[in-house]
């Protein structure tokens, strides 16, 4: 099985190979716009392994929640590639990917989702494959939603961004937080080759991010309700 990979749901823009089980993954330069790196760095990393896209078994790609802007950005070059070379695409939870690159069992994924807000969800790990134990929401810190019993591990910008917040929230759930861990195409790429193996992948048509949340912006009201200015 050979996968192309994207993930550019967070600040941080990576693509990765999956050739038949081994991972190449490339990240690219931080504090550059995603759109002016995204294709140059897929086309870079398949010449770099000498593989084209028709060689490709399908293409997938970190489908949130997230940024809006990267969200739209990964859907819509898997779409393009698959369109191109008459692929299947897969999209893969950008929360389940960071689980997985956790490196434990159970684990407390929760990124920053500005406005106030934090994306959260949580996953058991066993290998390759993840378990939703609590769904993606979008919720204010002192609403994080309570995983089932201790022995959790959290991860993601949610714990740099609000950390006291999410301590006094989650209490003796966690047993440990990596607040910089971020989500990458090859965690995206090993969690879609099982996925891929079951047949799931669709058409490029009918890919889609995963928003959670439909709004974007603050009305004036609202930021000045939050304490904020006009």
């Amino acid at each position: 099985m050979k996968l192309l990979a994207i993930e550019s749901s967070t600040e941080l823009f990576s693509v990765a190979l999956l050739l038949d089980g081994r991972i190449v993954e490339r990240e690219g330069a931080r504090g550059v716009s995603h759109s002016e790196i995204a294709l140059p760095s897929v086309r870079a990393l398949l010449e770099e392994e000498g593989v084209s896209l028709i060689d490709l078994t399908g293409i997938v790609f970190g489908a949130g929640p997230g940024a809006f802007t990267g969200l739209r950005l990964a859907t819509s070059v898997a779409q393009g590639l698959a369109f191109g070379a008459g692929l299947p695409v897969l999209g893969v939870g950008s929360l389940e990917a960071m689980a997985l690159e956790a490196g434990a069992e159970r684990v407390y994924a929760c990124t920053d989702a500005r406005m106030g807000e934090l994306y959260c969800a949580a996953y058991r790990v066993a290998g390759d494959s993840v378990e939703t134990v609590l769904s993606p929401v979008v919720v204010p810190p002192h609403e994080a939603p309570l995983p089932p019993g201790p022995g959790w591990f959290g991860c993601g910008s949610g714990f740099a961004a609000h950390g006291e917040l999410l301590q006094a929230r989650l209490g003796g759930a966690l047993t440990g937080v990596n607040a910089g861990m971020r989500p990458g195409a090859g965690a995206v790429a090993r969690l879609a080759a099982e996925r891929f193996a079951r047949g799931e992948a669709i058409d490029a048509a009918l890919a889609a991010p995963l928003y959670v949340r439909d709004k974007i912006a603050l009305t004036t009201q609202e930021r000045l309700a939050a304490g904020g200015s006009k």
